[in-house]
């Protein structure tokens, strides 16, 4: 059975910074294409980073770029995010996800991911 457990969420002041972390169990995604995506009440689930199998190619959303950061641990089967500068706008459920495609380039659309954690609750206050 194939799970993705996010952590590392919370409540933060703007200017703060968190690390979300993904462990993933039942299988190695380490050919695999990982992400990290974000949605709020209404809106659609929109991607935030992700990276590919080698981790040679990383993609951030334009709100993201500059201030976070996607990176992954093979032998630890994680992907993580570093968020730094956190703004109001950047509250959200943030999930990480995970292709079953392997050595695909990294999709930037929620409807290629296969695999979905239960997602974490990042609050950035004023």
């Amino acid at each position: 059975q194939v799970q993705l457990v996010e952590s590392g969420g919370g409540l933060v002041q703007a200017g703060g910074s968190l690390r979300l972390s993904c462990a993933a169990s039942g299988r190695s995604f380490s050919r695999n294409a990982m992400a990290w995506f974000r949605q709020t009440p209404g809106k659609e689930r929109e991607f935030v980073a992700g990276i590919n199998w080698g981790a040679f190619n990383t993609d951030y959303a334009d709100s993201a770029k500059g201030r976070f950061t996607i990176f992954r641990d093979h032998a630890k089967n994680t992907v993580s995010l570093q968020m730094n500068s956190l703004t109001p706008d950047d509250t959200a459920v943030y999930y990480c996800a995970a292709d079953s495609a392997q050595f695909s380039k990294t999709p930037l659309v929620a409807d290629a991911y296969d695999y979905w954690g239960q997602g974490t609750q990042v609050t950035v206050s004023s």
